[in-house]
């Protein structure tokens, strides 16, 4: 009854030369809020009313599809949605400044391979070639590696298991990967080889190469000049008052964000899996906050479900003292309360992320044990 009078009420009362889109914007955000519910009858109903999505709501929608189609959830579903927004994307009734038709199109040949129609899926993996620039780009979370990870899924599903194992073998052997592309890794490997009894020792030897490279990688941005960390007062969640000179003793990551910047979003995943791999060690990883304040950050980090531990960088203080370039920016500090790495951006996935900062601990931890050792053979 409700969306009834909605409806007839929109339809009597258009929107006037005062707010040309209010009606659009109402009914396009009602459509994306019941699909993120779940709820894809009142999606239906909603999208059935024509509204043109702005770029952000076209974001959340293909960044659901996406969720829905590499969980194998609601294939069916996300292969007709896809379609529909494709089809209103040509005709360029939605706003598209986030590039989200590249996505799309390997959503909708996703689910097409599940649903066994490998010929629409190839046409249009294929297709999502025209926007291989933006998927290279190290701004949204796992953009490449997703898409690896769904061609390995179409590749398979047309029955190329070698040429599946090889794609995914590759994006494992380079970090460009995810969990789901390690699962997917593991099914096309049992096809190629008939049985499974090696498929982690392979995993691990790629992983392996993957970890080496990257640490080289860090290791010649080791900055040889070290500098003091800033002892400048921070604020945590709860409004405490913290210095990082309290966790001298212990290595210590912080990055500079905000809710806003994907990039620095992007890589919270990874963060929380150092945190974890390092919970038995001296370590603390904060994420420092720019220009927002508790009220705004802490709804959403619970509705992320994330449980870093943030910090609110006061005026700026600590980001001025750094000379920081912007958001997202890592600097490891060592247990003496020094600087000698700094990193800017996200890595581009889950692993290269995860990888990055493991190495950049590591190497500050034998660096410094190779400093305490020099120190103790010149007092010999």
């Amino acid at each position: 009854m409700k969306n009834d009078f909605i409806m007839t009420y929109s339809q009597k009362k258009p929107a006037g030369a005062a707010k040309p889109d209010q009606y659009n914007e109402y009914r396009a955000q009602l459509a994306v809020d019941w699909l993120v519910k779940g709820n894809i009858d009142k999606y239906n109903f909603y999208k059935n009313t024509r509204p043109k999505f702005t770029a952000l709501q076209l974001f959340e929608l293909s960044n659901l599809l996406e969720y829905w189609v590499d969980d194998n959830k609601n294939v069916a579903e996300v292969e007709q949605i896809s379609k529909q927004l494709l089809d209103d994307l040509r005709k360029k009734i939605h706003d598209d400044t986030f590039s989200r038709t590249g996505i799309l199109l390997e959503v909708n040949a996703v689910a097409n391979a599940r649903l066994g129609h490998v010929d629409i899926a190839m046409k249009n993996i294929k297709a999502s070639g025209e926007y291989a620039t933006f998927r290279n780009l190290s701004y949204f979370r796992n953009t490449k590696a997703n898409y690896l990870n769904r061609y390995g899924i179409i590749l398979s599903a047309a029955g190329q298991h070698q040429r599946a194992l090889d794609t995914l073998s590759m994006a494992v052997g380079n970090a460009i990967s995810t969990p789901k592309t390690i699962a997917t890794l593991k099914e096309v490997f049992q096809k190629v080889k008939g049985n499974s009894a090696d498929v982690d020792k392979y995993i691990t030897a790629l992983q392996d190469e993957s970890y080496k490279k990257i640490y080289k990688e860090v290791e010649k941005a080791w900055i040889t000049v070290t500098k003091p960390a800033p002892d400048v007062t921070l604020t945590d969640i709860n409004g405490k008052a913290v210095k990082l000179s309290d966790y001298r003793g212990q290595i210590v990551v912080i990055d500079f964000w905000s809710t806003v910047c994907k990039p620095c979003v992007a890589a919270f995943p990874a963060f929380q899996r150092l945190v974890n791999f390092y919970k038995e060690e001296p370590f603390r990883l904060f994420v420092l906050n720019e220009g927002e304040d508790a009220a705004t950050v802490k709804p959403y980090m619970e509705k992320n479900g994330y449980k870093l531990n943030v910090l609110f960088d006061n005026n700026e203080a600590i980001f001025k003292a750094l000379n920081a370039l912007g958001t997202p920016q890592k600097f490891v500090i060592d247990a003496n309360g020094n600087i000698n790495q700094t990193s800017i951006g996200y890595s581009g996935s889950d692993d290269k992320e995860f990888y990055k900062l493991k190495a950049m601990v590591e190497l500050t931890k034998a660096r410094s044990s190779e400093k305490t050792s020099a120190v103790k053979s010149k007092s010999k």
